[in-house]
């Protein structure tokens, strides 16, 4: 790996969460927090709202609690009117077509959530980037490398507030967690272990031959978006298309974003130079039914070179690293060469050390929530800790690596700078994908 490359997040990341805490100290632990809802209507944040159904029900309704909701986007003609029957959206747009929504709507538009199958995350965000407005995207940040690295950058230049949907980061747990891994506490850290109950949708499976007529509420045109075109069909549409490679990230993508999170956080797992995958195999339609991933990082200035194993579909970590004891169903560890931090779960919130006390006077940085954090940043013109160039996108570009790794079914080496697989271009595809025309970053 390009070392200046390694140099500079390391500095960016560092600086960030130095002007976070200095920030945060006074303004987030005090507790002197004045949401967005709390101004006069001129004042208000107006945001859009795409997708409202699933999470995009929670995240539509955090936007009508922290100012006004102008304009909401569905495919789905039954979601839209189920949302408008909500008293924050009675008066909001209705739109089925983002693009639609963004071009008429721009200039009352301050910030948007996008909360749709991964596949629609870049191409969305990237218009209301381009048009300088505030961004909330759900985990993971985007469906390839290329489009993680381009939001960051967009982000930067577009200065505005911006958050991924990986809520665990505005735990307290998970940023004491992270406070104790960046103490020293554990000593020297050896290896880290991340697994999930994932997934929990059919993977490994082949593609559905039927061709179903497209139900009258559904505008499957838009929901495909930049996808390749193929006939409608339940097996993709309303929940189960996570496991397709055209439209989800797999296991992986859906939660590593939570598990992988805290040890991001406390050991800058940026940038890994090299990735390998074991897997059930699979067809390159659907992810395999389970897969063990290998990361290893380089070494950086808070510590030295390590591994990081990932594990789903059914496998986990093994008893004997957690002193015998059976691993939740999903969970991260830890291992120092002093002590283990073992978080059983999917988010970081909880958990604790192995053959070590736990520190005192350890500090770190509180939050007033996810999207409350975000909607301040917005307000006061500063950033949140999960915002796009700085942590998300980095966050979801060591992830997404792993995907290569399990597609190729050999060995990559990563050259992120350059973000290429040296020793396997054929992966150039998956690193960035062609869009359908109509879209684009």
């Amino acid at each position: 790996m390009n070392k200046r490359h390694t140099n500079r997040n390391e500095q960016n990341r560092r600086r960030f969460l130095q002007t976070t805490a200095a920030a945060g100290a006074g303004y987030w632990v005090a507790g002197d927090v004045q949401l967005a809802r709390s101004k006069s209507p001129n004042q208000q944040i107006q945001f859009a709202c795409i997708g409202v159904d699933g999470k995009g029900s929670s995240d539509s309704a955090a936007a009508g609690n922290h100012g006004q909701v102008v304009a909401i986007c569905d495919v789905d003609e039954r979601k839209l009117k189920k949302r408008k029957t909500g008293e924050a959206f009675r008066e909001s747009k209705e739109y089925f077509d983002y693009r639609t929504m963004l071009d008429e709507m721009g200039s009352k538009i301050d910030a948007v959530t996008i909360s749709t199958p991964d596949h629609n995350h870049a191409p969305a965000a990237a218009i209301a980037l381009k048009m300088k407005k505030h961004c909330f995207v759900q985990k993971p940040l985007t469906h390839s490398i290329y489009e993680a690295r381009m939001l960051g950058a967009l982000a930067r230049k577009a200065g505005v507030a911006t958050q991924m949907g990986n809520q665990g980061t505005a735990h307290d747990g998970l940023r004491k967690a992270a406070a104790i891994i960046q103490s020293g506490a554990l000593g020297t850290p050896k290896e880290v272990h991340i697994w999930t109950n994932r997934p929990v949708w059919p993977q490994g499976i082949e593609r559905p031959t039927e061709t179903p007529s497209v139900p009258k509420y559904i505008h499957w045109e838009q929901w495909l978006g930049p996808a390749p075109s193929r006939p409608y069909h339940a097996a993709y549409h309303p929940f189960k298309w996570r496991g397709w490679w055209d439209f989800g990230t797999g296991a992986l993508g859906d939660m590593a974003c939570h598990t992988v999170n805290m040890p991001f956080m406390g050991l800058n797992l940026a940038n890994p130079t090299s990735v390998s995958a074991e897997s059930s195999g699979h067809n390159r339609e659907t992810y395999p039914a389970w897969s063990v991933i290998h990361f290893q990082f380089p070494a950086s200035s808070d510590r030295p070179a390590l591994p990081m194993t990932w594990y789903d579909g059914g496998k986990r970590v093994p008893s004997s690293l957690l002193e015998g004891e059976e691993p939740a169903g999903s969970g991260a560890l830890i291992v120092g060469d002093k002590g283990k931090l073992y978080s059983p779960g999917d988010y970081g919130g909880s958990w604790k050390l192995m053959g070590i006390d736990e520190p005192k006077d350890i500090e770190f940085v509180r939050s007033p929530g996810h999207f409350t954090e975000w909607a301040n940043a917005i307000s006061n013109g500063t950033q949140s800790v999960s915002n796009f160039p700085d942590y998300a996108g980095p966050l979801t570009e060591t992830i997404l690596l792993g995907n290569l790794a399990v597609w190729s079914g050999k060995p990559v080496a990563w050259d992120a700078e350059n973000m290429t697989a040296t020793n396997a271009p054929e992966l150039k595809p998956i690193v960035n994908r062609e869009y359908r025309d109509g879209y684009s970053l």
